[in-house]
């Protein structure tokens, strides 16, 4: 595998038997995505998208990250993205944490948590959030972070209202593991030199992207500038990769110097 990130965000749940092979480059898939709420019966609930995590709906899905788990893939589960999760989280951090953190439990191929925040939330609170995953959960349990491209150029407030470089000068922020940038507005090196210029150390920060394909050549000068020190790259989303997964991953795996595919070994049973 290689040593910079590769990670794909997994939300429509297409099969991932195409990209789990030996040798695949695929280091991370980010489980998309955790809300919580109040159903008609005023229950409280955990949903991955329109449903309750446990539903028979996804048998398969778990029982292919359980695969790429065993390949040595770290499953990511992120939470929040469009919606108001993280306003629904803390309207009764008690109760919904603990759905969130039965589910984890449940699932012991979760690695991680990424915290996609597009809605506004005082620091304070992501803070004490990270806090209590890392009483809860041992050294290794991984937590990201997904700001917009702008939010890490400059010290501007990003969607959650507050700036993330504030963030991580708090003690809790120092034990966030890494950046996935989403870069969709200006995928280029220019880009990526802004935020390392603003303080954020390379290594930190994933330089994600919508799509694949147009992106590579941009890619190829960044991963020939920062070498060992880049982060990684990720893409939203894999349902949606151009113009297929497996292209895209073997663009990466040149781009990144790794031993080319081996095609026949492409798929498992």
């Amino acid at each position: 595998m290689s040593t910079k990130k590769v990670i794909l965000y997994y939300q429509t749940f297409t099969s991932l038997k195409p990209i789990l092979f030996p040798g695949t480059p695929v280091t991370h898939i980010h489980l998309s995505a955790i809300h919580f709420g109040i159903d008609s019966n005023k229950e409280f609930y955990i949903h991955l998208n329109d449903h309750s995590p446990y539903d028979s709906v996804f048998n398969s899905m778990w029982n292919e990250l359980e695969i790429a788990h065993n390949m040595g893939i770290k499953i990511v589960l992120m939470i929040g993205g469009a919606g108001s999760a993280y306003e629904q989280l803390f309207s009764d951090f008690e109760t919904y944490y603990t759905l969130l953190y039965n589910l984890i439990k449940n699932k012991p191929i979760i690695e991680g948590i990424d915290l996609d925040i597009e809605e506004e939330i005082s620091l304070d609170n992501i803070v004490s959030l990270i806090k209590r995953v890392r009483n809860d959960f041992d050294s290794k349990f991984l937590i990201s972070t997904a700001p917009i491209q702008s939010s890490i150029e400059s010290d501007v407030p990003g969607m959650g209202g507050f700036i993330y470089k504030k963030l991580l000068e708090t003690e809790e922020g120092k034990t966030i593991n890494y950046i996935n940038g989403q870069f969709y507005g200006d995928y280029s090196l220019e880009a990526y030199d802004t935020v390392v210029k603003n303080g954020y150390k390379p290594q930190m920060v994933v330089m994600g992207m919508l799509s694949g394909q147009q992106y590579v050549d941009e890619l190829k000068l960044v991963v020939e500038k920062y070498g060992k020190n880049f982060g990684g790259v990720f893409i939203w989303e894999y349902f949606d990769i151009q113009p297929n997964a497996l292209a895209w991953i073997s663009n990466i795996q040149e781009i990144f110097g790794l031993t080319s595919l081996n095609k026949s070994n492409c798929n498992i049973s």
